[in-house]
């Protein structure tokens, strides 16, 4: 099952909503700035993560700035706490399943979600289209 932990407040999280369900995705949403992520939650997305918590940790929001702390010093413990006790840390939104993660939306990236034959009518439909424009 596809989980979407969004706010409503950020744009990208409503992008991201508006996509899943245009597409027919079914997801569990989960609104992370009124229910929000405990450590054992942060555990299950460094796990599916890249770069672990350089991609969850948002270096733009006002949290980080006011914290003046040296996260490259931290533990991963550490980060993780910080993560639960100032929650706007975290990047939004987290679309993942059991065997991927993306942070943030990206139209071009989310498309991995999509189910293996919805992904092939996509090309398949992009193709014809360009096999169109090119006998124009």
């Amino acid at each position: 099952m596809l989980n979407l932990y969004l706010a409503p407040s950020s744009s990208s999280s409503r992008r991201a909503k508006k996509w899943l369900i245009d597409h027919g995705i079914e997801f569990t949403e989960r609104d992370i700035s009124k229910d929000p992520l405990t450590a054992d939650d942060i555990k299950r997305l460094l796990r599916l993560s890249e770069n672990g918590t350089e991609d969850l940790i948002s270096t733009r929001c006002i949290s980080y700035r006011k914290l003046k702390v040296n996260f490259d010093n931290l533990t991963v413990s550490q980060l993780i706490d910080l993560m639960v006790n100032h929650t706007d840390l975290i990047r939004r939104p987290l679309i993942f399943n059991d065997q991927q993660l993306q942070v943030g939306f990206s139209e071009e990236n989310i498309r991995s979600f999509l189910p293996r034959h919805a992904r092939k009518e996509l090309l398949d439909d992009m193709l014809a289209h360009a096999d169109a424009v090119e006998t124009v």
